[in-house]
């Protein structure tokens, strides 16, 4: 376990501002003592730290830091001040007042209907939005109440869906579901096409949820060989076990092709991006997968993340594979990016899809404590913040584009034409599938409204996107 060197910056505490903070307990704590913290923890460990004036600047040991702290009325504002290019360069570093849900989001504990959705917009630029159903949580109210992945919604309790207010209406306990359908209008062009309103709903309620990442399994057969598919829908470290042990259906099958299914991964775990990349090769153990390059003052944390041989003293059921095929989407980023990328850089990778999102930055929990970690975190809040700390880089030094991964064979999923997942005609598989049997298939394709999100359901959860590092 790697050990994090801070730099700490020391103050006095102002003892007559007044504005405070309360925990459970009724404790109170001066927003001067958390700006405290946030200051500290950017100046300590931001990424972008040399490029953000007042860190520079290095005001925690100016005998006016009290004063620059009184001028922040939140940790929120302190913290976005901060920030370096919110707009283009960071948009994924988080302070959270809460860092119990934080914690629990990422080990993949969240309330939810068990509906995963991308929204559109009617016409581009639009204000209006419409969803589609991308796919279904078992156990969960929307697979007992019947709703099916392609099926497609306009309105939450009767109230249209726009970009102001979707987050508020889908993010409800509990709501009913208006859905709508596709009208090809009776032509064979997609130009006429239209998404209409109709009078069905379903009500849909939201429960405290463990979602297991290892979404699905299948075992397929392409000209007399065996092809793994494996949708994994985040890099979470809970389910390292569930992943190890789907590569054991694969490795019992002896498949000599891998499909792994990234589509709507939003990243996660470092770890775990670095134990799937050991699962589908093998033969690189001990060999450096990813690297981590901190800021200017934490180059002694720069790390690399090697091939491993085992997870928590289980022997892995690597495939030794000398090439994968991975789905990927503009829904993909951070973790399924860094697997993408890292892989690259030993074995043949063939993406499948559209370009991703380009993220490469990772980030880290900071806690309010001397070192900024979980122990001894200052009882009296739950402030934590979750800012970008690192840049990963492949062995070759060769980072996730901005723009994102582009794919080796192009395909995007259509709204009238959403398949199955895990299924050989799913028109995303079969195109992988059709290039492991050395056929065409483009041409095959359906035509209809093409299925690019503008919001999905993991914009609801700030941090969904995120790939972490942890201690």
């Amino acid at each position: 376990m790697k050990t994090y060197k801070l730099l700490l910056a020391t103050t006095l505490f102002s003892l007559f501002f007044t504005s405070c903070f309360e925990d459970k307990d009724d404790n109170p704590i001066n927003t001067l003592e958390i700006n405290n913290f946030v200051y500290r923890g950017m100046d300590s460990y931001y990424l972008y730290r040399d490029l953000v004036d007042d860190l520079i600047e290095d005001k925690a040991n100016s005998s006016t830091f009290n004063n620059y702290l009184n001028g922040f009325d939140s940790p929120e504002a302190l913290f976005e001040s901060l920030i370096y290019d919110r707009q283009n360069t960071d948009k994924f570093s988080w302070i959270v007042d809460d860092y119990i849900a934080l914690e629990q989001q990422f080990d993949g504990i969240t309330k939810s209907n068990g509906m995963e959705f991308g929204l559109e917009r009617y016409v581009p630029g639009g204000n209006e939005l419409y969803g589609i159903v991308r796919f279904i949580l078992p156990n969960t109210s929307a697979e007992t109440n019947g709703l099916q992945r392609g099926d497609l919604f306009n309105a939450v309790n009767g109230v249209q869906l726009t970009v102001n207010n979707w987050r508020s209406l889908l993010s409800q306990d509990n709501l009913t579901l208006n859905l709508a359908e596709y009208n090809n209008n009776g032509t064979s062009t997609i130009d006429d096409d239209s998404i209409d309103a109709t009078a069905n709903t379903i009500e849909l309620s939201a429960i405290q949820y463990v979602e297991n990442p290892v979404f699905k399994t299948e075992i397929l057969q392409v000209e007399g060989e065996n092809v793994g598919y494996l949708m994994y829908n985040g890099f979470v470290g809970n389910f390292d076990s569930a992943l190890n042990t789907a590569f054991a259906e694969f490795k019992a099958n002896n498949v000599q092709h891998l499909v792994v299914d990234l589509r709507y991964n939003p990243g996660g775990s470092v770890n775990s991006a670095t134990l799937l990349g050991s699962l589908i090769t093998g033969q690189f153990s001990g060999q450096v997968f990813a690297k981590l390059n901190y800021n200017s003052i934490q180059l002694s944390n720069n790390f690399d993340y090697t091939f491993v041989s085992n997870n928590s003293g289980d022997v892995l059921n690597n495939l030794n594979l000398n090439k994968v095929y991975v789905i990927a989407t503009g829904a993909s980023a951070s973790a399924s990016e860094m697997l993408i990328n890292s892989l690259d850089a030993y074995i043949e990778v063939l993406h499948v899809g559209t370009l991703t999102v380009g993220k490469s930055q990772a980030s880290i929990t900071l806690y309010d404590s001397p070192n900024f970690t979980r122990t001894e975190a200052d009882p009296r809040h739950t402030y934590a913040m979750q800012p970008l700390v690192a840049i990963t880089i492949n062995k070759n030094d060769s980072q996730v584009p901005a723009q994102g991964l582009t794919p080796f064979i192009e395909i995007e999923e259509q709204i009238n034409n959403f398949g199955v997942l895990g299924d050989e005609n799913e028109p995303l598989l079969a195109e992988a599938l059709a290039h492991i049997a050395a056929t065409n298939r483009m041409s095959n394709i359906q035509e209809s409204k093409k299925a690019v999100s503008l919001f999905d359901s993991n914009d609801l959860l700030p941090h969904s996107k995120e790939m972490y590092i942890e201690r």
